[in-house]
């Protein structure tokens, strides 16, 4: 499709680059279409956009403490439920103990991030050891059971009748970011067989339409010799993922997306250089990202663009919702004071509006919306 060049209205006192020599004093907003790949308008306010006295209704953004859920479930099935709609559905798991049955998911394929914990998968495919920060994708029908090593926190994301494939990086090629070289698969090796030497009777607890079926073996079904092909379980760590970024221009996070779902994105914050343009923002840009829920999960770090926030906590912003940096943040638009972040995060952007489960409402930081709230500096 041919990108014709066209020239861009400007009105008043406003910067001619999105994101760079902004007004002196101001704060942009950014109103765009489909997410960050559409039309958009560049806004130059006196204020923070987000610099409301109260807040109410049903476009609040939430936070939930999702390292405070205390219980560990031996199946996944069990696990609490975060958020969903129907195109995915997100639990928090804690897993302390080898499963004692296998999981299948009939309802798309699954995507486990390993937030702390290590051990070792086994499934159809063979074995594959895993650590914190490890992205595992299970295809749609696949047996497995998880043995920790240490105790398991498990984001569990959900493609619901849908499937993980990965973005069209477009003019920097596929290699950018991550190189499918970096995925792991299965391997049938000496502990997947010493596995099958355990041969008594094994439940498969099957998810399908989120109801729970149960076919039950008189052996261990992770009975296979050997496979050829190109679909299986991949795994890929969040520290070999290397960001997208530009010394002169503060990159969207779409800029970020690691895996693609027929309605939603998984996107990566990794560790990166800050701008070093003079006058290129060095935070979030604010915006209301109109068409997608926002999701982030905080893996570890310092959270550079928010306060009072840890690792272990998710927060989530409707669509339309204005966000952007918190005030301490805005202190560092232009200058940051050290040479690059150190953040890692899990961002999921959905198409269609999400509902909070039960597991997230049990631990929300009901002071979420107020972390905005600031003196007003025109004031």
């Amino acid at each position: 499709m041919r990108k014709w060049i066209t020239a861009s209205r400007i009105e008043g006192e406003a910067s001619r680059q999105a994101h760079a020599d902004m007004p002196p004093g101001t704060y942009e907003r950014e109103i765009s279409k489909e997410g960050f790949f559409g039309p958009a308008s560049f806004l130059h306010h006196k204020r923070p956009p987000t610099g409301w006295s109260s807040f109410e209704g049903p476009l609040r953004p939430r936070a939930f403490n999702l390292a405070a859920l205390k219980d560990a479930p031996p199946s996944p099935w069990s696990a609490p439920k975060v958020l969903y709609n129907h195109a995915t559905e997100m639990r928090f798991w804690k897993l302390e103990k080898p499963m004692p049955a296998l999981a299948r998911n009939g309802d798309g394929d699954q995507m486990l991030f390993v937030h702390k914990g290590a051990g070792d998968l086994y499934c159809d495919y063979g074995h594959l050891a895993f650590d914190a920060g490890d992205y595992i994708m299970l295809p749609r029908g696949t047996m497995w059971r998880l043995a920790p090593t240490s105790p398991l926190s498990i984001l569990m994301i959900e493609a619901t009748n849908a499937h993980y494939t990965l973005p069209d990086k477009g003019l920097v090629g596929p290699h950018a970011i991550l190189d499918p070289a970096l995925f792991d698969a299965p391997r049938i090796d000496a502990a997947f067989k010493a596995q099958q030497a355990d041969d008594r009777e094994t439940r498969v607890e099957i998810k399908k339409r989120g109801k729970i079926s149960v076919a039950t073996y008189p052996y261990n079904p992770l009975d296979v010799v050997g496979w050829h092909g190109e679909l299986s379980p991949v795994r890929i760590n969040i520290k070999h993922i290397r960001p997208l970024m530009s010394h002169r221009y503060h990159v969207p996070p779409s800029a970020h997306t690691t895996f693609f779902a027929d309605r939603f994105v998984i996107c990566t914050f990794a560790p990166r250089p800050f701008e070093t343009d003079p006058g290129a923002l060095k935070v979030p840009f604010f915006h209301n990202n109109d068409d997608y829920d926002e999701v982030l999960f905080y893996h570890a770090g310092d959270f550079f663009s928010r306060d009072n926030i840890d690792a272990g906590m998710m927060t989530f912003h409707p669509s339309g919702f204005t966000h952007g940096p918190h005030p301490k943040a805005l202190k560092n638009m232009l200058v940051q004071k050290k040479p690059a972040t150190d953040e890692y995060a899990v961002m999921i952007d959905t198409r269609d509006p999400l509902e909070i489960g039960e597991g997230a409402g049990a631990v929300e930081f009901e002071g979420y919306v107020d972390s905005w709230k600031t003196r007003d500096p025109a004031g």
